[in-house]
């Protein structure tokens, strides 16, 4: 596949700790696609974020653009914001959403993948829909980051300022 990937996929889950940042970033990065799970359609209007391109969203977890990774559209999967939750899927293999059968099938297609968790430090502080809020990650939910960090073509990056240093160096 090596130099005809040339696009990135972008997924986005219902997380709303740096789903502004992240559509920000997605208009530096340029040419890509964006799959939103159906919890991520109702966090960004519940913070009123737009995104710079149309998402595609997929109700079933057998998402016909999995084949993409297989065919050499897609360079690299970045899922930002990433929820715990599907962080955790992603740690245990469950596949039931487009965004986690995207990982899975990025995955087995070998294609290099960037996560940002929101969950990734023992307090985060975030803006909630109406204030600001003091998150306290579960152990449970900082054990499956650290997980994710060994999966191989995995990046698991802490901040908005990592993921675009690692996504413009390329």
């Amino acid at each position: 596949m090596g130099n005809t990937m040339s696009r990135t996929a972008w997924g986005i889950t219902g997380a709303g700790h740096l789903l502004k940042e992240s559509a920000e970033l997605i208009s530096a990065v340029g040419d890509l696609d964006v799959f939103i799970s159906e919890a991520g359609r109702e966090v960004l209007s519940l913070y009123k974020v737009s995104l710079p391109v149309e998402p595609v969203s997929d109700r079933s977890a057998s998402a016909m653009a999995c084949r993409d990774f297989y065919s050499g559209k897609y360079r690299r999967l970045v899922i930002a914001p990433a929820s715990a939750n599907s962080v955790a899927k992603f740690v245990y293999g469950i596949s039931d959403s487009l965004i986690t059968t995207l990982f899975a099938q990025a995955g087995k297609a070998e294609v290099p993948i960037y996560v940002l968790p929101t969950d990734s430090g023992e307090t985060v502080e975030t803006w909630g829909v109406t204030k600001p809020l003091k998150v306290k990650p579960r152990p449970i939910d900082l054990e499956n980051i650290e997980k994710l960090r060994k999966f191989p073509l995995v990046t698991v990056v802490a901040s908005i300022e990592e993921l675009r240093k690692a996504l413009l160096a390329i």
